[in-house]
């Protein structure tokens, strides 16, 4: 027999092995993807006082400086692509990455445009593709880490920001959801839409220590604080239900190569069991002759 049945009870132990893996992981892609769901509340009710604060803040500046601060100017372009950092993920990275491409493409009409990714898995994705990036770093691997990676994008945005290069920037992530598709979404942080701030009428006016531009200025930088926020955890949250999928996909292919192995496994058996009562009846043969 060129197949031995040793060998293919060997594959099935380690197939076996590999499901018990793929389980474990399907799991904690699915814890990971709830706690990060589980976030997102803060996060949004931390944006809404944000917000009204700068509502109010808009109210306390004479009209001429107002309409200054609804107008802005775009030209260069910095695009902030999430993607994930492990891997068996399936197309997450990809889809993220055919939302970039067009954006890049775009900005060769004059306008400079810098790519800032996150995820090293992304990386690898995004050299494939040609595309090169002027700064990266790595996605979280846990909730606790996404306020503190807001905080570094953040900090490289304002810095480019100052630069002059830039005065147009727009995040790229994916949005978790109940279908098998991998949905994203682009949001753009600046030019800053204050026009989107409804401005309180008859609200008592607040005691402030700062002149009413300079507070505008912070809460603005504090609100894409919070909005970046956001767009990490819902990347780490689609990532994760990505990987969920892959991994559920994953069981499905190692359950048929089991059974397929189980089968085979029984076939050989049987082809042994007949081959030895074979060699007994001939043994027993050339006894009685």
């Amino acid at each position: 027999m060129t197949e031995r049945l040793s060998d293919v009870t060997a594959r099935i132990g380690s197939v076996r092995q590999l499901s018990a893996v793929i389980s474990a992981m399907r799991g904690i892609a699915a814890a990971r993807s709830r706690e990060a769901r589980s976030q997102l509340d803060g996060i949004r009710a931390y944006a809404r006082a944000i917000a009204d604060a700068i509502g109010h803040a808009l109210a306390l500046l004479p009209e001429s400086a107002r309409s200054e601060h609804l107008q802005q100017r775009a030209e260069g372009h910095a695009i902030i692509a999430l993607c994930a950092e492990q891997g068996f993920a399936g197309t997450f990275n990809e889809r993220v990455l055919e939302a970039v491409q067009p954006l890049m493409q775009g900005g060769s009409r004059g306008s400079p445009v810098e790519l800032l990714l996150v995820g090293d898995r992304g990386l690898m994705v995004a050299e494939e593709r040609g595309l090169v990036c002027d700064w990266s770093a790595s996605m979280i691997a846990h909730v606790g880490e996404a306020a503190p990676l807001a905080s570094r994008i953040v900090e490289e945005l304002y810095r480019r920001l100052g630069t002059g290069r830039v005065t147009r920037i727009s995040v790229i992530h994916a949005i978790p959801g109940s279908s098998a598709t991998i949905d994203v979404a682009e949001k753009v942080l600046v030019p800053f839409d204050f026009g989107r701030f409804p401005i309180p009428r008859g609200a008592a006016v607040p005691l402030i220590t700062l002149p009413p531009a300079v507070l505008l200025a912070r809460l603005a930088e504090e609100y894409v604080f919070a909005e970046v926020c956001e767009a990490v955890m819902l990347s780490f949250a689609a990532e994760n239900e990505a990987r969920m999928r892959a991994m559920i996909a994953a069981r499905t292919n190692v359950a048929t190569t089991l059974d397929d192995l189980v089968a085979r496994s029984r076939q050989l058996r049987q082809e042994e069991i007949t081959n030895e009562i074979i060699e007994l009846a001939s043994g027993a043969s050339d006894t009685v002759r």
